[in-house]
């Protein structure tokens, strides 16, 4: 019989090789990771990690995260080997259009695939996120139903990263003890040497964020096995350094950076199959080796099999809250928080900042939306993000439905988006629009994998005054709005506030509602149908040709409907458009079509930077907005210094008519 190091050697092989082999069919990728990876990656599959392959879903299965997401290939083998829907000719199609096995791994693309990762450091912030979520349904479940672990990891990348350092000190202040970090301490960075750019101890770093650490060899399987045995019954969250080879068992190429980034040529793979002694053709695994794998995954499916009958054995109202963490974003009684919201919006009509309407909304949806979790980057209380009844979540009580990010906005994002991908939980969190710019990288890969995910983006303009130029978002628009599948928001009142909420409660994907610190009166009553819905819609005026056409979003609504009050005095017909949403406006508003091929003056007005308004106003419109990046002083002050006033407005307008009259 063969013994268990020469059994999960040959194991960690067929990994080796089929990394090989596919970067080099490829001509591109990374092979040197995987290859140093593999002995870590077997015992760690065999012998901890609860999945089974037939049931790729099941709730309580360990979540493995590929932080360093360029060693694709390790997570590819893996998923095949260990009979996964995965098979070798996808292995074969590696990096190829269309493939099962993309460059990096994909959620949503490969089965088996918990995040998508790349980016190096945002899958350590989902693995924090997706810590928090197991924690917390945890809390509503018990432990005998959900106690997995989630594993992720990490290259020396991952850990320069400030991201990083924003989840683990994170981490640590919540003890996430169901939460191992296994580092890839190779020493190796596509420059060279770690010591070129970095010299930290990162043990030390790990200890003082409240981990309990370890280093072993990589290479070593009952190194490898108590640690991971230890970090399992940690009561802290727990850091592994694993000193390895890249490219391990390569004669002329391991230990160097010549291993991290590129095939290895076929003379270099000919020889390392002769030094660790695999005599088997390209993409070739032996059925015995085969069967290795189909052991575990047998013994994988058994306790499966344990689980699913605890389930069985359990109350209804545990089924019930199992079966509602497995429907995608449940939103039970989603209708009657918003008739509630509704009535309470009719009911108390008054000038009011949209971050206080999301507040007041927020109030009302956080009672009846079970899956609703929301936080804020150290500015609760300025982004109206914490109902009042929500309970914290804190290291000794994950029952609560808030967390305090503290100033950590990357993270923020990032753990986010790992908390949706757990299980249904639906997150949102608040800062100012200004700092969108800290968490993009997050929200970029929310929006990849079509997440739902809220970003609640409050100081939304030159309106929050005095903070000046650094706060006062002007480019910020535009690029969130340049994001694919990122639905932006911009409401002008308490009511389009809630129909905001509602569309981004039920879009399949990310949303940034975009919010002001000043008041602004209320424009709007409630409909039955929600205005918003198209991007954009009438809200003074009528689908009449006129002379003039105002668009405008947000808290410059309440100036287009200004201008229109008093170019009718004037006897100049005009309508005005609120675009809360001007994607969506644009891509599927059949009333757009029509305006755009109305002849006549066309006017945008939004306190920010002209870029993409041209789809709307075309090249002989007028723009009224911010060319600049503002200034300090009170708001009323800057609007009027900027132009972004009814008679300055009218002023420009009445111009312009008389030179098209004279044209």
């Amino acid at each position: 019989m063969i013994d268990l190091n020469n059994k999960y050697r040959s194991m960690a092989n067929a990994i080796r090789f089929l990394s090989m082999d596919a970067v080099e069919k490829a001509k591109s990728g990374h092979p040197g990771m995987p290859m140093g990876m593999a002995d870590i990656a077997i015992v760690l599959f065999s012998e901890f990690l609860n999945f089974n392959p037939q049931q790729p879903n099941w709730l309580n299965r360990d979540r493995f995260i590929l932080s360093n997401g360029h060693g694709s290939m390790l997570q590819y083998a893996l998923l095949h080997l260990f009979g996964y829907d995965l098979s070798i000719e996808d292995i074969k199609d590696f990096r190829q259009l269309g493939s099962k096995t993309p460059g990096h791994p994909e959620y949503g693309h490969t089965i088996g695939v918990e995040t998508t990762t790349g980016p190096l450091g945002q899958g350590v912030a989902n693995a924090v996120g997706m810590a928090i979520a197991a924690k917390k349904l945890q809390s509503e479940i018990g432990a005998d139903l959900l106690n997995n672990k989630i594993y992720v990891f990490v290259g020396d990348g991952c850990l320069m990263e400030g991201i990083t350092h924003e989840a683990i000190s994170l981490a640590g202040h919540l003890n996430l003890n169901n939460l191992v970090v296994i580092f890839d301490d190779n020493s190796i960075s596509i420059d060279g040497n770690t010591e070129l750019s970095a010299s930290e101890n990162y043990i030390e770093t790990f200890k003082a964020c409240s981990f309990d650490t370890n280093s072993i060899n990589g290479h070593d399987y009952d190194e490898i096995r108590a640690a991971i045995f230890r970090a399992n019954k940690s009561e802290k969250p727990y850091f592994i350094a694993a000193k390895t080879i890249i490219g391990f068992g390569a004669p002329n190429k391991a230990g160097s950076e010549a291993a991290h980034g590129a095939p290895l040529g076929e003379d270099e793979i000919t020889k390392t199959r002769e030094k660790l002694g695999w005599p088997h053709n390209k993409f070739e695994v032996p059925k015995e080796v085969y069967s290795y794998f189909n052991d575990v995954v047998s013994k994988k499916v058994k306790i499966y099999d344990e689980w699913a009958n605890k389930l069985n054995l359990s109350s209804n109202k545990i089924k019930d809250l199992i079966k509602n963490i497995e429907n995608k974003y449940y939103l039970k009684n989603l209708d009657k928080a918003l008739k509630e919201a509704k009535d309470f919006i009719q009911n108390n009509k008054k000038p009011e900042a949209t971050r206080k309407s999301s507040g007041n909304i927020l109030n009302i949806l956080g009672k009846h939306l079970i899956n609703l979790v929301g936080g804020s980057a150290d500015l609760t209380i300025s982004n109206e993000t914490k109902p009042g009844y929500f309970k914290p979540i804190t290291k000794n009580d994950f029952s609560g439905k808030y967390v305090y990010y503290g100033v950590r906005e990357h993270a923020m994002g990032a753990i986010m988006n790992g908390m949706t991908l757990f299980g249904n939980i639906i997150p949102y969190a608040g800062t100012f629009l200004t700092f969108s710019d800290y968490m993009k990288p997050a929200i970029r890969l929310a929006s990849l994998m079509k997440l739902k995910v809220i970003y609640v983006f409050t100081h939304d303009s030159i309106g929050l005054g005095e903070d000046g130029p650094t706060h006062q978002p002007v480019e910020h628009l535009a690029s969130l709005r340049a994001i694919p599948n990122l639905q932006v928001l911009r409401p002008c009142d308490a009511t389009e506030t809630l129909e905001a909420w509602e569309l981004a409660l039920k879009y399949e994907g990310p949303t940034a509602l975009i919010l002001t610190r000043q008041n602004l009166e209320p424009l709007r009553d409630s409909s039955e149908n929600n205005l918003s819905s198209n991007g954009g819609y009438i809200i003074r005026g009528n689908n009449e040709a006129t002379k003039v056409t105002l668009f405008a979003t947000g808290s410059e609504v309440e100036i287009a409907v200004k201008v229109h009050e008093n170019l009718s005095k004037k006897g100049i017909s005009s309508k005005v458009f609120s675009l809360p949403c001007i994607e969506k406006f644009v891509e599927n508003s059949e009333l757009y079509k029509q305006v755009l091929n109305e002849k006549n003056l066309k006017i945008g007005i939004e306190a920010a930077i002209k870029f993409g308004w041209e789809r709307l106003i075309g090249t002989d419109g007028i723009f009224v907005g911010v060319e600049s990046f503002g200034a300090s002083g009170p708001y009323k002050e800057l609007y009027e210094h900027y132009g972004i006033a009814p008679e300055k407005i009218i002023e420009k307008i009445e111009r312009k008519l008389k030179e098209m009259d004279v044209g």
